[in-house]
């Protein structure tokens, strides 16, 4: 566990460059002749923050006591901080920084790009929560193409504990494996996303659909997937085994999935059969 502890020195630094940093007609106030420094005054952005010019001294003095997330949240907008600057507020005081933007379902024109830059290799945009939204043509011939589908369909937790085909693409004696993956990794995004009801919702379908869903999730493991090797039995090429490896779009809540072909094994050689069979034949999506 790591606990978070306030860097007084550093708050009271970043404080004080920040409010020099903003003008005083960029926070709606009047600049006025007779300023001697740059920026706001203390008084200034005590009053847009809603404290007391005390309290804020003694924070850039660094000998206040530490801000709440609440008193934090109102020194990031009296100081007009970007998302960047106002997370780093929250390190600075001790504190965990809030949930950022997400992305949603919209992939950017960049990641469409680069699923397309890699011809022979398997690639996804994956949320956070499991929903497949973009995969490239090689993905599709050895998954399947689930992009399309609604709500639910396209969403790999689902498809795994509701869809019993789903588990014909992977060994049997690795399904157990799988399962436990699947949930920790969920449960991780869960509580990233606090109260999401797009997240609440599917786990409430996960649980009432599937008895080895919920009585995984009162285990309460959690483990974001980030990098791990898997077989693939699929139906042209035979079983292939892949290095997943998973990059964090900027936002948080998207992934890109890579599989590559393990170093001492042929399957470079069976991707590159199944980039000639194209996608006339294919396994599920698990």
């Amino acid at each position: 566990m790591i606990f978070m502890t306030i860097d007084r020195r550093e708050l009271a630094d970043f404080l004080r460059r920040s409010r020099e940093r903003v003008r005083p007609q960029d926070a709606g106030l009047v600049a006025g002749p007779r300023r001697r420094t740059p920026g706001l005054r203390r008084e200034e952005v005590a009053h847009l923050a809603g404290m007391s010019a005390d309290y804020l001294i003694r924070l850039e003095q660094a000998r206040g006591p530490q801000p709440s997330p609440q008193m934090l949240a109102a020194l990031a907008r009296a100081l007009r901080l970007s998302d960047d600057e106002r997370d780093h507020l929250h390190l600075l005081a001790g504190h965990r920084p809030p949930a950022g933007r997400v992305a949603g379902d919209q992939v950017s024109a960049g990641l469409l790009h680069l699923l397309d830059q890699l011809p022979g290799t398997p690639a996804q945009v994956i949320s956070d929560l499991g929903d497949v939204l973009a995969q490239n043509d090689m993905a599709r011939s050895l998954l399947g193409g689930v992009c399309t589908v609604s709500e639910h369909g396209r969403n790999i937790v689902w498809r795994w504990f509701a869809d019993p085909a789903a588990r014909d693409a992977y060994p049997a004696e690795e399904h157990d494996h799988y399962s436990r993956v699947h949930v920790a990794d969920l449960r991780a995004a869960v509580g990233r996303r606090a109260g999401d009801p797009a997240a609440t919702r599917l786990v409430e379908r996960l649980r009432g659909a599937s008895e080895e869903f919920a009585a995984l999730w009162e285990l309460h493991e959690v483990a974001v997937r980030r990098r791990s090797r898997m077989r693939v039995l699929h139906s042209v090429i035979g079983p292939v085994d892949l290095d997943c490896q998973v990059l964090l779009a900027p936002e948080g809540d998207q992934r890109v999935v890579l599989l590559t072909p393990p170093p001492g094994t042929d399957t470079a050689d069976r991707l590159a059969l199944l980039r000639v069979v194209g996608t006339e034949q294919f396994t599920p999506a698990g």
